[in-house]
């Protein structure tokens, strides 16, 4: 999240200071590829009474948008899989576990014809989470983590390198919440919830 604050302020600061880049109106999709991080809420719920804590983690992601007119959009997100370990207070970590957050939503883009663009989203997101492995503690027992359903709301911006190329900084709040099981007897739910930064470089065409 750090990191990325500053390209949130200079991708900002670009649009306001370069001149006016009009894209083609013929070209109605936009690939971008580029980097996120999922920052988990610092409260993840309690499981087996004792108080939950999932920590960050930073992938490859890309994703794609299809312009049904100049303002309004469909995107959907992908991403290299997200590595996450679950820590227990009193225990330390207990668990790691791998997801894959693919999101569909709808976009409106304040200003498409601009040098910089704001848009604002909604949409629905599914995580899968898989090859969860107990750990410390719980080392060698079976965790499993149950798949999620969720709400996604979207913000960003877009900066217009030229008609064809352009620089996106956006983050995304994600309703994620997932059963916890230990040896297969639910001990909990996580609320994960997090929010998710993204720099991207995008391509239209």
């Amino acid at each position: 999240m750090k990191v990325l604050l500053p390209l949130f302020l200079a991708a900002a600061l670009g649009g306001v200071a370069a001149p006016a880049a009009h894209a083609d109106t013929n070209d109605n999709w936009v690939v971008r590829f580029g980097a996120s991080v999922v920052d988990p809420k610092s409260n993840n719920g309690t499981l087996a009474g004792m108080k939950a804590t999932v920590n960050s983690s930073v992938r490859p992601s890309a994703s794609l948008e299809y312009m049904i007119t100049p303002n309004l959009g469909v995107d959907v997100l992908a991403a290299w899989p997200f590595e996450h370990d679950v820590r227990l207070s009193g225990l330390g970590k207990v668990a790691q576990t791998k997801q894959l957050p693919p999101t569909v939503g709808l976009n409106y883009h304040f200003m498409p014809n601009n040098t910089w663009s704001p848009f604002l989203g909604l949409g629905v997101n599914y995580t899968n989470f898989f090859d969860t492995k107990g750990a410390g503690a719980l080392q060698g027992t079976s965790v499993s983590i149950a798949n999620s359903w969720g709400v996604a709301a979207h913000a960003g911006i877009d900066v217009t390198i030229n008609p064809k190329w352009i620089v996106t900084a956006d983050l995304r709040w994600v309703n994620i919440k997932s059963d916890v099981k230990v040896g297969g007897a639910k001990v909990g739910t996580a609320t994960i919830n997090p929010m998710v930064y993204g720099i991207s470089l995008g391509y239209r065409f």
